[in-house]
Order: structure tokens, then sequence, then C-alpha cells
């Protein structure tokens, strides 16, 4: 039998949190990453603490008392769901999470889980990570899920050709080729033995630098496990679903419908409770789902947007949830378009931000303020910089100085993919703006036409959704040549500190890092970035067992119907 080695971190940790340096829910997070059991930590918490530390999620106990049975309706955008490698939407990740699934799970509680890894362990350098594989999974086609599926999905994850966005987040699994991209970014390529097959069960990732965060990057929505011949069989998920979840999908219609329904063999991760998962396309008007939710057409739908949370609040039957996020919209600039090639009209732009302002009018102050730089108060890195102050005087001046002594014309592209507060926040940035000359003109396009161009505008507001750290989003947002880097950022300066950043265990010598990392992105004026919202959704009072995550990546597997 396996002696189950404890990371040295893990002393370190608990003697944090005695001392009162880092927080519970820090605590319970880094220990977790490091392969302690969740009830192991929940645990050690409590000990240290003198009282009981619960977890934030329906216990077994609960889940004893639910019916069997019973069709889901869920109301939500229904989008193409081809690759889970490339997927852009979490929509598309919450059908797929039924059918495929992930080597572990982080909750709503941002402690991260085994899935279909049953546990893993970290060297003391935190180098080197070992995943122990579930035995006795099976796909829906019959054959045995093992290394060779994590090693195939690892290996198409960081082949460049994929397209996919996790090479932002295994960054430290890849060389640079000696080669550059068109735009002059380094080519980079899969480390040689960066992912070893130990055995069936076994697979060890060696990275070229210390990465802590390695285990909660895997449940990215675009780290799904897919069949080791996914390739070989179409690379189609809707049209080939083979996973190890407890459902299978009957009917896809994109802009319609997705059924899945329970899969007749046992299924690894116990019992669930519903017999249909019905996803019902209502198209874009947020007023739909509430009719729809209120009519009871549906039991639950993706969000409640800003403009229908109050009705949803008075509607008998209906019960609306939300939690604290760091889901965002970000105003960036392509520093390789003119004119935001110059910093000093990237800096005009973002000094004429109020984000408290934008907050208020935008968001009805349901929120926490921005700074510019991507890492919210609640990102456990965080580091308080100063203030940032808006200053119109200084936005003039620096636009003169850039040429534009008589002003500048802007365009900014809008989608409205997470609801109208995206437009009414350009609306208020346009109206300050004008203020120092800048002139800036609202392009409001249809959701779908603006993910076709979101990368290649030179001014856009695009929304991104919560990440549990600060270090996985700027690693898929601004690290240099990434697929996921709008702004086509390339500053080895930044990615030299973010690397520091993420691979520092000590909590307090994190904080400290990330100073060098916020005090970078915010200087070189690569965003404007007013805040980071509250998130809403609804769900009627007959669905049991249904929790809000900060992702939305919603699992349905422990719900029920009363």
């Amino acid at each position: 039998m396996r002696t189950k080695r404890v990371h040295p971190g893990v002393q370190q940790m608990k003697k944090s949190l005695a001392d009162g340096k880092c927080s519970r829910r820090e605590f319970l997070r880094t220990v977790t990453l490091l392969g302690v059991s969740a009830t192991a930590a929940y645990s050690m918490a409590g000990k240290i603490l003198g009282k009981d530390v619960l977890p934030d999620f329906i216990s077994s106990a609960q889940a004893a008392t639910q019916k069997k049975g019973g069709v889901l309706k869920f109301g939500m955008v229904v989008q193409e769901m081809a690759d889970p490698a490339t997927y852009s939407w979490t929509q598309k990740s919450i059908v797929a999470r039924h059918i495929i699934e992930y080597l572990v799970e982080t909750g709503p509680d941002n402690i991260t889980r085994p899935n279909l890894a049953v546990s893993w362990e970290a060297s003391d350098d935190l180098k080197t990570w070992t995943f122990h594989l579930r035995k006795g999974v099976k796909w829906s086609n019959g054959d045995d899920f093992n290394a060779d599926d994590v090693v195939f999905n690892f290996t198409r994850w960081l082949d460049p050709k994929t397209g996919s966005s996790n090479l932002g987040l295994f960054d430290s699994m890849l060389e640079e080729t000696g080669e550059k991209d068109k735009k002059g970014n380094p080519i980079k390529r899969m480390i040689k033995n960066t992912v070893q097959k130990v055995d069936n069960h076994t697979v060890r990732l060696n990275l070229k630098s210390p990465v802590l965060s390695i285990p909660e990057n895997l449940y990215n929505y675009p780290t799904g496990i897919v069949h080791r011949n996914f390739e070989k069989e179409g690379g189609d998920l809707s049209k080939n679903p083979v996973g190890t979840g407890p459902y299978a999908l009957t009917k896809f219609r994109v802009g319609e419908l997705a059924v899945l329904k329970k899969r007749k063999e046992p299924y690894w991760g116990g019992e669930v409770f519903l017999d249909e998962i019905r996803f019902v396309d209502l198209g874009e008007d947020p007023g739909a789902y509430l009719a729809a939710i209120a009519s009871k057409q549906v039991d639950g739908i993706y969000q409640l947007d800003l403009t229908t949370l109050e009705a949803a609040k008075n509607i008998p039957g209906i019960k609306v949830v939300s939690i604290p996020s760091t889901q965002t919209g970000v105003i960036r600039m392509k520093v390789t378009e003119k004119p935001f090639t110059d910093i000093r009209v990237r800096k005009a732009v973002q000094k004429c931000c109020d984000a408290k302002r934008m907050l208020d009018i935008a968001h009805r102050g349901l929120g926490i303020v921005g700074e510019h730089h991507h890492v919210a108060k609640i990102h456990p890195e965080y580091f308080a910089l100063p203030p940032f102050k808006q200053d119109i005087a200084g936005a003039k001046k620096l636009l003169a100085e850039a040429g534009y002594p008589n002003g500048i014309e802007l365009t900014c592209n809008v989608g409205n993919t997470d609801g109208v507060w995206e437009q009414d926040a350009v609306a208020v940035l346009k109206e300050d703006a004008a203020k120092a000359g800048i002139n800036i003109k609202m392009n409001v396009m249809p959701s779908a036409q603006y993910w076709d161009v979101w990368t290649k505008a030179p001014l856009s507001l695009t929304s991104w959704t919560h990440r549990p750290l600060a270090v996985m989003v700027l690693g898929l947002a601004y690290r240099t040549g990434v697929p996921w880097n709008e702004s086509s950022y390339a500053n080895p300066e930044f990615d030299a500190a973010l690397n520091e950043a993420e691979s520092t265990l000590d909590v307090e010598k994190r904080r400290a890092k990330m100073e060098k990392v916020e005090k970078i992105l915010q200087g070189d004026a690569v965003l404007v970035q007013p805040f980071f919202r509250s998130v809403f959704t609804a769900v009627r009072d007959n669905v049991v067992g249904f929790e809000m995550h900060p992702t939305r990546y919603y699992r349905f597997h422990k719900i029920s119907l009363a």
C-alpha cells in the first residue's frame, strides 16, 4: 500500500494560519493544492482555529434525502461544442462536463478536490507533480480510463496547432523553438518528457519552473479530458460524445437544445438523481429567460441579467442566488495597433476612468472596484497598490504629447456577451473621456459576432469569467504569445514576474511578488478595468442541491427535483 507523502509546505501553511498570516480560505485552498484531502484540510483548520470549519457544499446527509428521477430544464444558449480544448464560452463546458470530466474539481468554495485523479503530490520545489488516476472508471464506449488518456490530452493542449488557451496556464511545460511567429512572438513547443506516463494509472508532470496552481489549472473549462482516440474518431464531442461522466448526449441542435440522459451503466461517482437534463436555448433576451422560469417552462437559468434581477426577486417560487466573483469586463487596447502603440495614448484613456462611478452606473454598485491590472481584492494573492484616481488634466497632457492636441477619435467594440452592463460601462467611459478630448464611438454588435473578432479589434470590452487565482487569468490573458492575449501585450519583465509569483508557496512572499506584477500591468496601461462584478442566477424552489459557482461551472450530478 502506498504511503501518502505530506508536502513540507503543509506545515508551513499550518504555522501561517496559527500566526494569523493567512486566512482560513487561503489555508484550505493551498494545502488541498499540495495534495491534502478536503476533509483532512477542514479538520486541520478546525484544530488550529479551535472551532469547527464546515465545508460550503451539499452534505451527504442532505443527499441521502433527495429524490431520484425527473427532468431538469435549464435555460441557456446552446452553442457548438466540438472541441473542449478550444472552448471559449463557459456555456459549452456546462453541457460537456456532464459527458466528459476533469482530473480535479474546484468547488464554489474555491477548494480543489479529486475527480478523475484520486490524489496528487508535489515535489518540495513544486516542479514535479504526480497524479494518481482513479481506477475502475469506464468510458461510455467500454474502454478503461487510464494514463494514455491524460498524456494524450496534455499533448493536444500544449501543441500550438490545437489553438488551446491552456497554453497560457501551462507555460512551465513549454520551451522556445528559437523561431518567431508573424507578430514577432517566440514560438513554443512542449518540452520533451514534460508529461510522463509512470504506469497505467499514474502521470507525472515535470516542469521547468515551480508552479503552485497546477491542480487548480486543471479545472479551467477547456481542460475537460477527452478519450485518447478523440481525434481519430472525428474530433467533435457533439457528434461522438464518448465520456466518463454519468450522462449521454441524445439530442443536440445548436441554437435550440441539448438533451442529456442518465447512462444505464453505474457511475463511478455514485448516485446521480436526475433522469434527464434539457438545456433550452431561449435566445439572447434576458426577459425571455425570466419569463420562462416564471412560467415554469424551465427550472433554472444560466444567469440573471441586471435588468431582470429585481423582477426575479418578486416572483413567487423563484430563488435568486448570488456569489462573490472576479468576473469582470476589461476595456483593453491592442498595443500593436495604432494609436495604442503609443503608451501615452493608452495612459490617457486609462486616466479618464472613474472606476467607482462606472461600477455604480453600469452595475448598480454590485461588485468591487478594479485597478487596471486584473487582480481583485478577493484574489488571495492581491497586493494593495495606491488608489488609482481619475485625472482628466493628465489625460489631456498625455494626448498632446502624443501628437493629439485637438483630441482623438476611437471606436470600441461591445458585444454585451454577459449583459448590457458592458455597453453601459463603455458609455460612462465615453462620457468622461470626452472631457479629455477622446471621442469614443461604440460599435455594439451581436455577442456571437463579437467573439468572432474579439482578439482582432484595436479597442473593445471583453467579459472575462472568474478564476480563483489571479495568476491563472493573468497567464491566460497577458502572457506573451498565448491564444487569449487579445491585447497582443508582450513584456518579458511581466512574464518573469508572473512566473515568480505563481511559483511561490509562502502567502506573504507571493503577495509581495504580486506587487511587481500588478505595477507592471497597470503601468503599461494595457487595459481599463473599472470593476469586478457580483453575479446572479435563479432556480425554482423545487430544485434541490443547486450551488452557484463563481465561474458558473454548473454541474448537476447531485441536483434533484422535489
